[in-house]
């Protein structure tokens, strides 16, 4: 009982030493979840109060100690009016940005929709080109394919055509 007891303490010397113990403790049991926290909110200030009973101030009238309440005073109503003014300006960034990412994404479609066009154009025309070359190929085929005498019956069909445009 007095071994189980005893644990081995190892002070990890270096950070990559630190990073394999944690490691290999969470390693030990795979099964066991892992709480992993959230990240820092963002800081909101106090809002100013509605109504400031006392007005304090450097001036004349003033206790020692009232000063000190005022500059803290100040310093929280500076640092409430900077939050406002970066979170606008982080606001009117996100919005530029988003605004940039849409242009971006319309004149890409553009450019992709003017290339397609131009592919199918392409496509149509080289599959144009295949069934003429197979139309004439075809054509030639059967008139190899014909016998002597179906040149003739052409012949004949035409003048047939020219007895029609006669009358």
């Amino acid at each position: 009982m007095a071994e189980k007891d005893k644990k081995v303490v190892s002070v990890p010397k270096t950070a990559t030493e630190l990073q394999r113990m944690k490691l290999e403790k969470l390693m030990k049991d795979p099964n066991k979840e892992i709480l992993i926290p959230e990240g820092s909110r963002e800081w909101n200030p106090k809002l100013p109060p509605e109504f400031i009973r006392n007005v304090w101030g450097s001036s004349a009238g003033a206790g020692s100690g009232d000063f000190h309440v005022y500059r803290g005073v100040r310093r929280r109503e500076y640092a409430r009016q900077k939050f406002i003014a970066e979170q606008g300006e982080k606001e009117s960034q996100d919005e530029a940005y988003h605004n940039k990412v849409l242009t971006n994404q319309k004149l890409a479609e553009e450019r992709t929709s003017k290339k397609r066009a131009k592919r199918l154009k392409k496509k149509q025309k080289m599959l144009a080109k295949k069934q003429k070359i197979e139309q004439e190929k075809d054509k030639k085929k059967s008139e190899i394919s014909r016998p002597q005498g179906s040149a003739s019956d052409e012949e004949e069909s035409d003048c047939e055509d020219d007895d029609d445009v006669e009358n």
